[in-house]
């Protein structure tokens, strides 16, 4: 086969956000699983071609399913060091065997769940202004995620 037939991955960036405790539940939906809303406070984000801050005020708001599985969907702004204001959108899922996703609920200070213990992965979606960073808006993206005790690394790959 022809290799257009196999995508590449280029690295983009890596993105580290601090999550706000506690955490707000809305349990037994109607359709099954809670809904969480978690408040970004505040992160940073790096690669080959940007840098700078995750802006207070974004968050996520997963359905946890009722096999226990994250559906996430994470909104927030992130502003490049000269100025940029970018929009990124998550979407995804995070699941693991019951001993590990439980310790992933309530990491204990200084506790490290190996990333290759559980699934964290999305499909991601930027905006932002024409200019320098807009081929964050003209390709797509894949993240993988891992958890951490204060939030969350996420590293993002464009599809070439």
């Amino acid at each position: 086969m022809e290799d257009i037939y196999f995508p590449k991955l280029e690295f983009a960036l890596e993105i580290r956000l601090t999550l706000r405790k506690p955490r707000l539940e809305i349990p037994n939906l109607p359709q099954g699983g809670r809904r969480l809303s978690v408040q970004i406070d505040d992160g940073e984000f790096e690669g080959p071609n940007l840098k700078g801050k995750i802006l207070p005020g974004g968050g996520e708001w997963p359905h946890v399913r009722e096999d226990d599985v994250f559906c996430f969907d994470a909104r927030y702004h992130l502003q490049e060091d000269d100025g940029t204001v970018i929009l990124i959108q998550n979407t995804g899922y995070r699941h693991a065997p019951p001993d590990v996703q439980a310790r992933l609920w309530n990491l204990a200070p200084g506790d490290v769940v190996p990333h290759d213990a559980y699934y964290f992965r999305s499909q991601t979606r930027f905006e932002v202004a024409p200019g320098k960073h807009d081929w964050l808006a003209r390709n797509v993206f894949v993240g993988v995620g891992f958890r951490h005790e204060t939030g969350n690394r996420l590293r993002y790959y464009k599809v070439a």
